[in-house]
């Protein structure tokens, strides 16, 4: 957790802010609320303002000509959401949608934030770096791996940022659906199925409604590669 009683999952932009970097950004902005389900912002809106993230997780999301949704990835608290397109003044590139009750800091005038706190223009350049990598990643993943490769990959990331240790295993809170699964593994909601049915045959996962329990996190990181 980071100062001032904002949370922040570890290696996500507010939690590398100094507790003054976080008061000054508090102070550029405001907090905001989302219902679940709510859109955050659009995919080719023109707007000039950041969201940091202190509750709830939302789903960036991107549409092909065809009109099928295809998950870029899930953010947590801490995490900046908007920032190319702030910096850069080109439209949104991508659709985030509340996949739980959101709150965070909305900031408008993040350029000048990032002008006066010149470490954290590095920071978020590492963060870019960062996200880069993880694209280049999922793009390997794709062509090496089948789906339930990358199903249990996907479950395994959501178990290493959101997972709870319980006495069965370990239990994540789900807050993706299985057309949303379909759509961050690169696959048809069949085949997501498919790879659950797979993976719950071997004893790897149990899956209940929007959760699932890891019984066996090595057997199934061995499974995603």
């Amino acid at each position: 957790m980071t100062t001032n009683a904002l949370r922040s999952e570890p290696g996500e932009f507010l939690s590398l802010l100094t507790p003054q970097e976080v008061a000054d950004l508090r102070a550029s902005g405001r907090m905001r609320r989302w219902e679940r389900g709510a859109t955050v912002c659009t995919e080719g809106d023109r707007s000039d303002w950041v969201l940091v993230l202190t509750s709830g997780r939302a789903k960036v999301s991107s549409h092909t000509a065809a009109g099928t949704e295809v998950v870029l990835a899930v953010r947590g608290p801490g995490a900046l959401i908007g920032d190319m397109g702030a910096i850069s003044g080109k439209p949104r590139s991508a659709t985030v949608t509340a996949l739980e009750p959101l709150e965070g800091i909305v900031v408008h005038d993040f350029t000048g934030f990032l002008n006066r706190h010149g470490r954290v223009a590095v920071l978020l350049m590492q963060l870019l770096i960062g996200r880069l990598r993880d694209s280049d990643r999922k793009r390997i993943e794709y062509g090496a791996y089948d789906t339930t490769g990358r199903v249990a990959t996907r479950l395994v990331e959501l178990a290493e940022r959101y997972g709870e240790r319980t006495a069965n295993g370990v239990r994540v809170a789900l807050p993706l659906s299985q057309d949303e699964l379909a759509g961050w593994t690169g696959a048809s909601r069949e085949a997501v199925s498919k790879a659950l049915r797979s993976l719950r045959d071997r004893g790897l996962i149990e899956t209940g409604r929007r959760k699932v329990v890891i019984h066996d996190i090595e057997g199934l990181r061995r499974r995603a590669r």
